[in-house]
C-alpha cells in the first residue's frame, strides 16, 4: 500500500513584464546645423525624404562622416527627427554614430557641419578622418 501526499504549491504571480524605458536619441543636432540642412533641402528643388550620415572607410585615420540627400526612408534607417527634417542614420554607421552632436560651424575662411563624437579615440592631422 502507498500513500502519496498532495502538497499544494503556493500560486506564483506571475511578474508583470518590466516598462521599458525610452530609448534614447542616437544622435542630437544643433539649432543652426538643423537650419542649414532645411536650407539645403529647400534649395535641392525636388522631394526629399531627409539627410543620410554614414560613415565610410577614407583618410588617415579610417573613417570619414558622409552626408548625402536621400530620395526616400530605407526600411533599417534610424530616423533623427530636429524640427521640421530628418536625418537618416545609415544602420551600417550607428554604433560610430552614438551619443554624436552635429553642429554647423561658419568662419572667414571655411564652413561645414562639424561632428562632436564621444566615441572618437582620434582624428588625422587635417580633421578629415577619425578612428573609434
Amino acid at each position: 500500500m502507498s500513500t502519496t501526499t498532495d502538497t499544494a504549491k503556493p500560486a506564483v504571480a506571475a511578474a508583470a513584464p518590466r516598462p521599458r524605458r525610452a530609448r534614447p536619441q542616437l544622435m542630437t543636432v544643433t539649432p543652426l546645423a538643423a537650419d542649414r540642412v532645411k536650407a539645403l533641402i529647400d534649395g535641392r528643388g525636388k522631394p526629399t525624404a531627409g539627410i543620410r550620415i554614414g560613415v565610410r572607410t577614407k583618410g588617415c585615420s579610417g573613417l570619414s562622416y558622409t552626408l548625402e540627400f536621400a530620395d526616400k526612408q530605407e526600411p533599417m534607417d534610424e530616423v533623427v527627427q530636429a524640427g521640421d527634417i530628418k536625418l537618416l542614420i545609415d544602420p551600417k554607421a550607428s554604433l560610430f554614430l552614438i551619443g554624436t552632436e552635429m553642429d554647423y560651424e561658419e568662419e572667414k575662411l571655411k564652413s561645414g557641419f562639424v561632428f562632436r563624437n564621444p566615441n572618437e579615440k582620434g582624428r588625422c592631422g587635417c580633421g578629415e578622418s577619425f578612428h573609434v
